[in-house]
């Protein structure tokens, strides 16, 4: 009995790690999240392979998608463009906010930038034009219910 207690126990365990595995093996991560009534957006892409999943207003939706090649490219440049990696976060504390975080593993733009603290002045335009960059790709793949 405590045999198959045991081979019980690391068939779970397995699983749910094995399903976690999505939100850490990417090449570039979107996420918005936060707010006097939460959401929660995720963007995950690996390859040319897109994971996203939104939860908020009452509605929780998940879809994977391809991501072409093109657009990857559109991404690339526009990161590279407005200098993702100088992009500077400010420190203040802001709260009940829907904050956004961007982190890129691969190539020269690699880093991790949020506005959960906000982004200094001299680089909200910057800041601005990578987030609507993602959020094209967000319009042009996801089907909403």
């Amino acid at each position: 009995m405590k045999r198959i207690l045991g081979i019980l126990f690391a068939i779970i365990v397995l699983v749910s790690c094995n399903s976690q595995k999505i939100y850490s093996d990417f090449d570039i991560s979107y996420s918005k999240s936060g707010g006097l009534a939460p959401i929660y957006e995720n963007l995950l892409i690996k390859g040319n392979t897109a994971y996203y999943s939104f939860e908020g207003q009452g509605k929780k939706f998940k879809q994977n998608f391809n991501v072409s090649n093109e657009d990857l490219s559109k991404l690339e440049k526009v990161i590279s463009q407005n200098n993702f990696r100088r992009i500077e976060e400010d420190h203040k504390k802001v709260y009940d906010f829907i904050s956004t975080s961007i982190i890129i593993k691969k190539g020269s733009n690699s880093g991790s930038k949020t506005d959960a603290s906000a982004i200094m002045p001299n680089y909200k335009t910057n800041w601005t034009n990578i987030t609507s960059a993602f959020q094209e790709i967000i319009n042009a793949n996801v089907k909403k219910q």
